[in-house]
């Protein structure tokens, strides 16, 4: 060992240049290592100036209405979103091990009390908005009182895990059985009975009654309006006026003794049609066209003529129809390929992470015919079908690109964007449940209850309003698209956005969208929060945002924000 170092000894004796020039370059390159990372990234004083500054000239007039408070909001909003090394996402700030402490402490209290609360409340009682106790019925094994779907859980039923079930399904009530057993329907097909006969506690929670020996406990369901009535497999559309050109419509049509909603919504399931029309004795088939687009409903009392074959249920006459949907899939909007010539332009499709990007690219991409590209890459999504995840964003193959940047640098590389916004109650919540369940599940009751969502929202709430506040800013041309908006009228708000990526409107693509919306990353509303996981304190954060955006969005002379994210 003493010899090669020897060697090595003599060697730099003998040329003590080379020695010193080794020493030379080393510093060199450790000079030039540090002056790179004083340029790289916002931190340096002039990032931070030019932000704030157009910080301040966007919140100008807002900041006279809201005070101080809302000063010391917004301060924090961009204090907190300084871009870090992530390539997405807001920093999450270093904490002394005190202040996490408090944090926890602070998240068990505000979910204990909820807990109690809820456990000292009534079901029967509870007006929350999706739900009201309807009485108890009789109900038959031969004859049930509802005859939709059922699922039995003998260790954890609850009144809320029954109400999700069936509000998932479409259906209007929902009942409570033996304590385990749930039961949905359209129709109560029984009498009722005396609310003490329902005197059965829920396995899953002992302060609630889930009815009782042979009595359903029956709520009636407020259906949010993405929500479907079934029969069966097949999905209540509604009662629709007869179409002007019935035979150019609706070119399958057949007569069928003893119609019954099975045998029609049978018949169209053979011969591959999406919608199966119940008119008296006759069955039409066929696909939602403009001639007959199912966007004009009618009032149900106009479809109350009974089926011949079917007790219950509404075969009308040839003035009004009855539409069902069956599970045929419509294939006229399923083809999908890359653009046959690269794009000129890079069109974003910026959102707010758990804001419905992943739906809206869906939809675009079921309306267009076109594959949308991302920023990042996701396998997930590429097994699911998003083609175009796997191409690099810039090359030009795809009709618009996901994005969840809000730098400046990042946003101006675009030539527009459709930014779509998401009440932020909601998409903090779809966010928690991404990042602790992937893109369809959920994150546990540990999560909920535990540090992790106080903390998750006191970091991303401020980056909400902030992103949106950055693409108004640094966007060259901006659609914006609220998320609520394209909920509730699919058809012309879909058609709004094909129509800013300067592409051909196609009706038919865009009937047929609408009968295959959901896509493959819809998450299931069975496993819903029992409580509310939003303290006062993190609402009245939260509300100053949204009034914050509200003010920019009306200053610019867009719609504001829409009047469900919170109480005016």
């Amino acid at each position: 060992m003493a010899k090669p170092l020897l060697k090595i000894q003599r060697y730099f004796r003998r040329k003590p240049i080379r020695f010193f020039s080794l020493i030379l370059l080393y510093l060199t390159a450790g000079s030039l290592v540090f002056l790179h990372s004083g340029f790289v990234g916002d931190s340096s004083p002039g990032a931070r100036g030019g932000r704030n500054s157009v910080v301040a000239s966007e919140m100008g007039s807002r900041t006279s209405m809201a005070g101080a408070r809302g000063l010391g909001i917004m301060s924090r909003v961009f204090k907190e979103t300084r871009r870090s090394g992530r390539r997405y996402g807001p920093p999450w700030m270093k904490r002394a091990r005190q202040e996490g402490q408090e944090v926890v402490r602070r998240g068990g209290d505000y979910t204990n009390n909820w807990n109690r609360a809820l456990k000292g409340r009534s079901a029967k009682d509870a007006d929350n908005g999706r739900a009201k106790y309807f009485g108890c019925y009789i109900d038959d094994t031969q004859r049930r009182a509802l005859r939709g779907v059922s699922f039995f859980d003998y260790k954890k039923m609850t009144v809320f895990r029954c109400q999700d079930n069936c509000a998932e399904r479409g259906y209007m009530y929902a009942g409570l059985e033996f304590g385990a057993e749930c039961y949905c329907g359209h129709k109560i097909q029984a009498p009722n009975a005396s609310d003490s006969e329902c005197n059965m506690e829920c396995k899953g929670e002992k302060s609630n009654l889930c009815g009782g020996a042979n009595r359903l406990s029956i709520y009636r369901l407020e259906l949010s309006q993405e929500s479907a009535r079934r029969y069966g497999s097949a999905i209540f559309k509604g009662c629709f006026h007869r179409p002007d050109n019935v035979s150019l419509a609706l070119p399958f049509s057949a007569v069928i003794q003893n119609m019954s909603v099975d045998k029609c919504v049978d018949m169209c399931t053979e011969r591959e049609k999406t919608l199966a029309i119940l008119a008296g004795d006759r069955c039409l088939c066929g696909f939602p066209t403009p001639l007959f687009s199912l966007h004009e409903p009618e009032d149900e009392g106009m479809c109350l003529h009974r089926c011949h074959g079917e007790e219950f249920e509404s075969c009308e006459d040839d003035e009004y129809f009855v539409v069902y949907q069956t599970q045929v899939q419509d294939n006229r909007c399923m083809d999908r390929h890359f653009l046959p010539t690269r794009a000129k332009q890079l069109v974003a499709l910026a959102s707010f992470p758990g804001a419905g990007n992943t739906w809206a690219r869906h939809l675009i991409e079921l309306a267009t015919g076109f594959y949308t590209g991302s920023y990042y890459f996701d396998g997930s999504l590429y097994n699911k079908g998003f083609k175009g995840e796997r191409d690099h964003w810039r090359s030009g193959r795809t009709v618009c690109i996901k994005t969840h940047e809000s730098g400046k640098k990042e946003i101006e590389s675009f030539d527009s964007s459709v930014l779509m916004i998401r009440n932020p109650y909601k998409a903090l919540m779809a966010e928690f449940n991404r990042k602790y369940g992937g893109h369809i599940g959920f994150a546990s009751q540990a999560h909920w209850k535990g540090k992790e969502w106080p903390e998750f929202v006191k970091n991303y709430a401020p980056w909400w309003a902030s992103h949106t506040l950055d693409w108004l800013n640094y966007g060259k041309v901006v659609h914006v698209v609220h998320f609520e908006n394209v909920k509730r009228d699919l058809f012309s708000q879909l058609k709004g956005m094909v129509q800013f990526l300067g592409l051909k409107v196609s009706e038919d693509r865009l009937l047929c969208v609408e009968g295959q919306k959901d896509g493959n990353f819809k998450r299931s509303g069975l496993r819903k929060l029992e409580y509310d996981p939003y303290t006062p304190e993190m609402r009245a954060n939260i509300n100053e945002l949204i009034r914050t955006v509200d003010a920019v969005l009306r200053k610019r002379n867009m719609s504001g924000v829409p009047e469900d994210y919170m109480p005016r």
